[in-house]
């Protein structure tokens, strides 16, 4: 590992400020993701600006909305009770990523900055233009079989690995940021960015900026919720396909739908279109079928994640029929 130095951050401004004063260092907090990056030299800040000692931990229940930290832990999230009651969809997320130990050390804020664990990004010897920006994309034409079917670019295929962003994604959650040139907000379905040409770019930040908290709408999915994730080892391994599924049911009938899919694009993947399709419709097997049909359309495999197309159009079906079971 490279040597680095450290400091200490007594307030978000003073973080934002020593962030901005070298654009090439990096705030840590849990470090789950960013330690390994570093020992494997994958990025190499000169500096690391530490938040742990910010006030930015606390659950909040406030009208018409939930705040959490960006420094919340994902186990302190997910057992939460009020989130457990209000927000279960969230905490069934949660619950799935990383192992226990992780979500002990991992933040809210860094669980969304988290890199692709695609393996040619990992491999220093191997081309990457995630990592080496025009250096090539290895997995085009490599193996393939955890990446993108949908949003991805000639110049990269890799996912997203979050499960908490997921849920987030299809909660209409906020993220609130602190930089240099204030606060603003960021709709979290356009705070990830797919590749393009560009995809060193992970999501929408400005590179001195901070997270401070998510912000996720008062809603009615507290009963009919459910967290599918396919993977090849349940104990504990990412995604190949996850479904975050929220319904309003009455009467058999779907009033309010959330929807979004891990595993298969460069950010969480809100299917908006099959949302519309569900809503004010009856329950039923068919229904899910042609919405699992529905959700993959323009989907496109790389050889061997061929398997993803049905994987996610079942994928999808069970997670809606989980769901309305409950």
């Amino acid at each position: 590992m490279k040597n680095f130095q450290i400091i200490k951050a007594l307030s978000s401004s003073s973080a934002v400020s020593g962030k901005a004063k070298d654009n090439s260092s990096m705030f840590i907090a849990g470090g789950t993701n960013l330690v390994d990056l570093m020992k494997k030299n994958i990025v190499a800040p000169d500096k690391l600006v530490d938040i742990n000692g910010l006030d930015l931990k606390k659950i909040e229940f406030l009208k018409g909305k939930v705040s959490i930290g960006a420094l919340a832990k994902n186990s302190q999230v997910a057992e939460d009770a009020s989130i457990k009651e209000k927000h279960p969809l969230l905490a069934l997320a949660l619950a799935a990523g990383a192992s226990q130990q992780i979500r002990h050390m991992a933040t809210v804020g860094g669980n969304m900055l988290q890199k692709t664990r695609c393996s040619y990004y990992y491999n220093t010897d191997m081309p990457c233009n995630k990592r080496t920006p025009k250096s090539g994309c290895g997995a085009i034409g490599g193996f393939n079989r955890m990446h993108a079917v949908f949003g991805a670019s000639e110049s990269c295929i890799a996912v997203h690995p979050s499960d908490m962003c997921v849920a987030l994604a299809a909660l209409d959650a906020t993220v609130l940021v602190e930089g240099p040139k204030g606060k603003r907000e960021i709709n979290f379905t356009d705070f990830h960015r797919l590749p393009g040409n560009t995809p060193e770019k992970d999501n929408t930040l400005d590179s001195r900026e901070l997270i401070t908290a998510i912000e996720i709408p008062d809603n009615n999915f507290t009963k009919n919720v459910h967290y599918l994730k396919v993977r090849d080892r349940t104990s504990y391994a990412f995604a190949l396909v996850s479904v975050a599924v929220a319904l309003d049911i009455k009467n058999n009938t779907i009033n309010g739908v959330r929807l979004a899919m891990g595993g298969v694009a460069h950010k969480p993947w809100r299917l908006t279109e099959t949302e519309k399709f569900l809503k004010g419709k009856t329950v039923s097997e068919d229904l899910f079928k042609q919405a699992g049909h529905l959700s993959m359309k323009g989907a496109k495999g790389y050889g061997d994640n061929n398997f993803k197309l049905t994987l996610g159009e079942n994928a999808v079906a069970e997670a809606l029929t989980i769901a309305a079971s409950k």
